[in-house]
């Protein structure tokens, strides 16, 4: 499916979430679904996940866990950057990545093909259609950092994870 095949998405509804494949530090996962329970609970529907393995991964399991379980109406909207995104994944990985793409709500295809510019795209894609950014970033450098700034760049309200969950947690 291409970005033209979802007829709309209100950008002032949408989260996006970047973070980096490796998770150094830990990270409460229950903390973090509260969290995304609480957007959602405050009309937040939207959720646009980059599909990379780490912290997307983490994000798109807890995220159905709350569409699926908690049965609250959200769309999950898989940013796939290209169609040989998981060619370096171990086994293990893609087969989780296929399944997690059969069950996101829309699949965005940003490339028809590998480019250096590819995950850059499908960063700014979903920074361009959201208003609020959850990120995990622990590096003062690489591909989160850089949509992280852009993020700022266009406003949106950034929650920048370890630091910032205790301060964004709705009780």
């Amino acid at each position: 499916m291409t970005t033209s095949e979802i007829l709309s998405i209100n950008k002032w509804k949408t989260i996006c979430v970047s973070g980096h494949r490796k998770i150094t530090e830990n990270i409460d996962l229950s903390r973090l679904k509260r969290l995304f329970l609480g957007f959602a609970d405050n009309g937040y529907d939207t959720f646009m996940v980059g599909m990379a393995v780490g912290f997307d991964t983490v994000c798109f399991k807890l995220l159905e866990e709350i569409r699926d379980k908690e049965k609250r109406a959200i769309k999950i909207i898989a940013c796939i950057p290209c169609p040989e995104q998981d060619k370096l994944f171990s086994a293990e990985q893609k087969r989780e990545y296929r399944r997690m793409i059969d069950s996101a709500d829309y699949k965005v295809l940003i490339s028809q093909s590998y480019t250096p510019y590819c995950m850059m795209k499908r960063n700014r894609y979903m920074v361009d259609n959201s208003s609020v950014i959850i990120a995990y970033l622990i590096e003062d450098k690489g591909g989160t950092k850089a949509t992280v700034n852009y993020a700022h760049q266009k406003g949106l309200a950034s929650i920048i994870l370890p630091k910032d969950l205790d301060n964004y947690l709705i009780t």
